[in-house]
């Protein structure tokens, strides 16, 4: 099994075109949209007394000329709430695969009608076959999908690792998080630069934190040490981490530069407020450095995603509890300037951007036990035009009153040559 895993890994070698339509794809995705995106599916998490209760994927006409642009055009409910957060395409953008943190099931949906996703597929020993709990990133490789979860079966903290499958859902092989020369064992997020052999992984925390209510969590000093605070340089090809990163306070997504000659990336750190750049310095060397600072990071903003532009030169940072969304200049990306805010709502999560960079759209829910209570849950999808120097509001869709529940993470698809699918 490790041979045919090796055999697709060395495919990394071949040089990858910088073209991506939520520009954080990974880049052995094909088919990727460089005009307009026609829908939009939000895997969504269920609510109890809202709607059917059950976690979903809600797919949205965001076609302008279409004649449903800006509604919900289909909800498929999988049953249950199991925490969904993350999905993914795979390599041939035919199928989502959507996961659960807390259940751990994964779904795979059929997109050979995007405008109506089919359920072909769940996955349901994925902690009994790997040991790990938590499916989080879905990262497409040929041919395969690499899963990095976020804890471990046996006692539930934030050791884990990297679980790669066949696109048939069949496990190939594990791959444990580094513990040794500094590594603290925890996952988040997956990001690939091809041309330089580099999988570059970040980290977060565990199920005893991800499932804890925030208000509960923050107040106790255990739980607040249970935190990730490294990332991790690792060979693509071998699947061996070559080395340990510091970049304290759970960096998040990993956003590499779009430009095949550059050779960095950057990452958000929640709970110091952050922006970090990994790069090769002059003598080739990995390292990690710190460039900038998300709003104030005494009121703990809590950067959550982020979306760097096609052309590396801007990216957008979402902090969650004050609903704000920021956009930095990142031309030179050794000093990260914020250039442009705006409140989006009570709280903000995802953000996706289309190649262009000329629609930008957001949802709000974090996890279940961490979005805000009351009045104060915002759960809603909005869609913005950017115009260069403001976010124009086109469309919202609030979940909470449609009864859909939580709306999560975002992926684009289209099927008509009018969205100019790339090779």
């Amino acid at each position: 099994m490790l041979g045919a895993c090796a055999a697709a890994l060395s495919l990394a070698t071949i040089a990858i075109p910088a073209v991506a339509d939520e520009t954080c794809n990974s880049p052995f995705t094909a088919a990727l949209i460089t005009g307009q995106e026609q829908f939009l599916h939000v895997w969504t998490l269920g609510e109890v007394g809202v709607g059917d209760e059950s976690d979903k994927l809600v797919t949205i006409d965001v076609e302008p000329s279409s004649a449903n642009y800006g509604k919900v055009i289909n909800s498929l409910s999988v049953g249950g709430r199991g925490e969904a957060h993350h999905v993914g395409f795979t390599d041939d953008r035919r199928y989502i695969w959507a996961g659960r943190l807390d259940d751990n099931k994964i779904f795979v949906f059929d997109l050979v009608d995007p405008a109506k996703p089919k359920v072909v597929k769940v996955i349901e020993d994925f902690s009994d076959k790997t040991g790990y709990v938590g499916p989080h990133t879905f990262y497409a490789m040929p041919g395969r999908m690499m899963v990095q979860a976020l804890s471990n079966n046996k006692t539930h903290d934030g050791k884990t690792g990297i679980a790669i499958y066949n696109n048939a859902g069949e496990l190939i092989s594990t791959h444990d998080m580094p513990l040794a020369n500094g590594g603290d064992g925890y996952g988040y997020d997956i990001g690939i630069n091809p041309n330089k052999n580099v999988m570059l992984t970040s980290s977060f925390t565990g199920w005893t934190n991800y499932m804890m209510d925030m208000g509960k969590m923050v107040k106790d000093p255990d739980a607040m040490k249970n935190f990730g605070n490294t990332m991790v340089i690792w060979d693509l090809k071998s699947m061996e981490p070559k080395k340990v990163l510091s970049v304290p306070g759970a960096p998040l997504e990993i956003r590499w530069s779009l430009k095949p000659e550059d050779n960095w990336a950057l990452t958000a750190t929640a709970l110091t407020s952050k922006l970090w750049l990994v790069k090769q310095d002059d003598k080739g060397e990995w390292v990690s450095k710190e460039v900038g600072t998300i709003g104030d990071p005494a009121k703990i903003p809590l950067p959550v995603d982020i979306s760097i532009a096609a052309d590396a030169k801007t990216l957008w940072v979402n902090t969650f509890m004050d609903g704000t969304t920021r956009l930095f200049d990142v031309s030179n990306p050794e000093e990260a300037k914020e250039i442009y805010s705006k409140k989006i709502g009570n709280q903000v999560n995802m953000v996706s951007q289309s190649y262009d960079g000329k629609r930008v759209y957001f949802t709000t829910s974090l996890l279940a036990n961490w979005d805000k209570k009351g009045e104060h849950n915002d759960q809603f999808l909005k869609a913005y035009d950017w115009d260069g120097k403001d976010l124009v509001e086109k469309f919202t869709i609030d979940f909470n009153e449609l009864k859909l529940g939580r709306a999560h993470h975002m992926k684009f698809s289209a099927k008509t040559k009018a969205a100019k699918l790339g090779d």
